[in-house]
């Protein structure tokens, strides 16, 4: 399989401007919401084990029920830019939702924004119990489709640590209809027979450490029967979507980042 190849089509359709994108720039992520006209919220959801997990949501601005996205940060926490990235997925006319999964692991019980640093933030985030994880996520799911402005569709997405995440969640709830994979280790080959959506994968060409395992996912996911399709962003690496915010970036981050959303806006299809 030729991933360049199809990376090229990719680049393609983000020059031609077939599809919207992010266009903001020069500023940081929480300046963004800031200015955000979409309405934004603070949710804390108790699972049935008793703990809590605080919850980003943002509501699009639209006259249909909103399909929804749960969106799963990176091994740093819920940061602002993370919180942008669920912005940008309700203004293109999704409810999104973004889990904080240190909630009660900072201090005194707090949440990402209670660390020190983002480094005891990575230090504690892989201390979760992953059963936990998925319990959350399902807590997560049924409070999404139980609003009365959302439909029943949902779609999970994230990046890096929540890209490993939401590999994984998939092979944990068949109701989830797409999964968006950023540069996430997939799980074990064998609970990959359980997932019952298609799998997309977005990965920088420059990350071996991750698309070392590519292949091999390939083939399992084929063994199954089940949709996976992976492309690699020519010249960019790990973190890429991130690292091509803004204005202080090269040009290959910016069309790497672009290709990346446009290919996502055009795989995540709003309610009509």
């Amino acid at each position: 399989m030729n991933f360049l190849i199809r990376n090229t089509l990719i680049y393609t359709l983000s020059v031609i401007g077939i599809l919207a994108m992010p266009t903001e720039s020069a500023t940081l992520p929480q300046d963004l919401l800031e200015k955000s006209p979409r309405h934004h919220q603070w949710v804390d959801l108790t699972n049935n084990n008793g703990h809590t997990i605080s919850s980003f949501v943002v509501f699009p601005e639209s006259k249909n029920n909103a399909d929804i996205v749960v969106i799963i940060h990176e091994n740093r926490g819920l940061t602002d830019w993370v919180r942008w990235v669920g912005d940008e997925i309700a203004k293109n006319g999704h409810f999104a939702i973004c889990p904080d999964f240190l909630t009660e692991s900072g201090p005194n019980g707090g949440r990402t924004d209670s660390f020190n640093s983002s480094d005891d933030a990575r230090t504690a985030i892989y201390q979760l119990d992953p059963e936990q994880i998925t319990l959350n996520l399902k807590t997560v799911v049924e409070y999404a489709r139980g609003l009365p402005s959302t439909t029943q569709k949902v779609s999970i997405m994230g990046f890096c640590w929540g890209g490993a995440q939401t590999f994984r969640y998939a092979t944990n709830d068949n109701s989830i209809v797409s999964a968006f994979v950023f540069y996430g280790s997939p799980p074990e080959k064998s609970a990959m027979s359980r997932i019952n959506c298609p799998v997309y994968g977005f990965y920088g060409e420059k990350d071996q450490r991750i698309n070392a395992t590519i292949e091999s996912t390939e083939v399992a996911m084929d063994s199954f029967g089940k949709i996976y399709r992976p492309v690699i962003y020519e010249g960019v690496g790990h973190a890429f979507l991130k690292r091509g915010f803004g204005d202080n970036v090269s040009q290959i981050e910016k069309r790497a980042n672009q290709a990346a959303w446009s290919r996502l806006f055009s795989l995540l299809k709003p309610a009509q």
